[in-house]
């Protein structure tokens, strides 16, 4: 058989008597090919072309068949160099696959699993920045013990004498056991009051503690109040990075509790905080921002303390129709027993939950207040509403951070109590 590479060649020796008779000759052609010496248009026709009238075996001037693989043929198309092999384990590595192991096949596998922040493009980090500025933080004194020493010497002793210890070891106990039932879905309790300086924050502060000691699952303090609020400074936080409107444009429902906590200020005993701002006046907090959060939030803490604009601010409002249980906070003081009375007029014409699960906590900011506060506190009973009295502290007078060690024992009683009954009244409201 001819070489196909090569078929010249084959015509030229083939023919190679007649190509003399017409002086045909031959020169080397690129690649190592020779090639026949061009001829006039006639002759070329005459020679290799089929003659007129014959088939196209017979070939003119010559009277002899010309075999079929000596016909002239089109040049042949240059064939494309062959690639070089990418080896099986390269082409398996790159569509993610890899070498099983003894074996010459490939096994796929799968990318290690990645976490929501880690597979979402997250908005910029804002600038962490301190609570308390390093020339104010100086200035602040040592924080003193709820009540004096010889207070505290003479309690132990009557203590010691009597059997109220017994009585007081069994009222502890039955108030843990109301604060540590489980809930269904997230409890919300919102702190609010009349007016600036009512022991709001230091009501909100105290719940939230009380709750993260009692309780195993996460509790979560908000700060719904972002003008200069000072819920952060007491609770002790050093730092603040994420706000409450921030929040609001980062929670969606895939995220873990590790992912969302990763945006809060932790706080001892498994509680979490959400400040409102950064210590600076800004933007103030509105009302579909808010629900945004505590929408997102509440499946991830078992209760969740809101501390409020005071009354009437608008977000304060949605807050309260929006909580399982409402805490007013109120001075005890003649004006201040004067606004709540009349704030809890109105929210008689309210439906009749609303009411019935608001707690008013009057707050001594004196060791010796103008009014009596217990006659005060059974006139605001007469509204429907539960009415808790918090002595005077001097560690919460003092409006630095809370520390639970140096309350005094009449404030952590009484602490305990409102936080237990106001948990009470939350798992009443679906």
């Amino acid at each position: 058989m001819p070489n196909a590479d090569n078929w010249q060649n084959d015509v030229l020796r083939d023919l190679s008597g007649a190509g003399a008779s017409q002086g045909a000759t031959a020169a080397p052609g690129a690649g190592g090919q020779t090639a026949a010496a061009p001829a006039p248009a006639r002759a070329h026709g005459q020679g290799h072309g089929p003659a007129q009238g014959q088939g196209p075996a017979q070939a003119q001037g010559h009277g002899q068949q010309i075999p079929a693989y000596q016909q002239p043929q089109p040049p042949m198309q240059p064939q494309p160099r062959p690639q070089p092999q990418t080896p099986p384990q390269e082409q398996a590595a790159a569509r993610g696959y890899s070498p099983a192991p003894g074996a010459g096949s490939a096994i796929r596998t799968e990318p290690a699993p990645t976490s929501y922040a880690e597979s979402t493009q997250l908005p910029a980090s804002p600038g962490s920045r301190a609570v308390v500025d390093g020339s104010l933080a100086a200035a602040a004194r040592r924080p003193r013990h709820g009540e004096p020493l010889a207070v505290r010497a003479s309690r132990a002793l009557r203590r010691i004498v009597s059997s109220s210890a017994a009585r007081e070891v069994a009222e502890v106990t039955g108030t843990a056991g109301v604060l540590q039932q489980p809930v269904t879905t997230g409890r919300q309790i919102a702190v609010t009051s009349i007016r600036g300086g009512a022991g709001k924050t230091t009501l909100a502060a105290l719940l939230g503690t009380a709750y993260a000691h009692y309780r195993q699952d996460p509790v979560l303090l908000v700060e719904a109040d972002p003008a200069l609020g000072s819920l952060p400074l007491r609770l002790g936080a050093e730092t603040l990075r994420w706000t409450t409107a921030d929040l609001a444009d980062i929670v969606e429902p895939q995220m873990s509790l590790l992912d969302v906590t990763g945006y809060l200020v932790q706080l001892p005993d498994n509680a979490w905080l959400l400040p409102g701002s950064q210590g600076r006046i800004g933007a103030m907090l509105d009302t579909s921002t808010y629900e945004r959060v505590m929408v997102a939030l509440r499946r991830y803490f078992s209760v969740t303390v809101v501390d409020c604009e005071t009354l009437p601010a608008e977000v304060a409002r949605v807050a309260l129709s929006a909580s399982q249980a409402r805490v007013l906070a109120a001075p005890a003081t003649l004006d201040g027993v004067t606004s709540t009375y009349a704030v809890l007029q109105w929210l008689q014409g309210l439906p009749r939950h609303v009411i019935a699960g608001t707690v008013v906590v009057l707050s001594s900011m004196v060791a010796r207040p103008g009014i009596d506060v217990e006659a005060a506190a059974e006139r605001l009973r007469s509204t429907g509403a539960s009415v808790h009295v918090l002595p005077y502290d001097r560690h919460l007078a003092a409006g630095g951070a809370l520390r639970t060690e140096l309350l005094a024992r009449p404030t952590r009683l009484a602490a305990t109590r409102l936080a237990a009954e106001v948990f009470q009244l939350s798992q009443k409201r679906r």
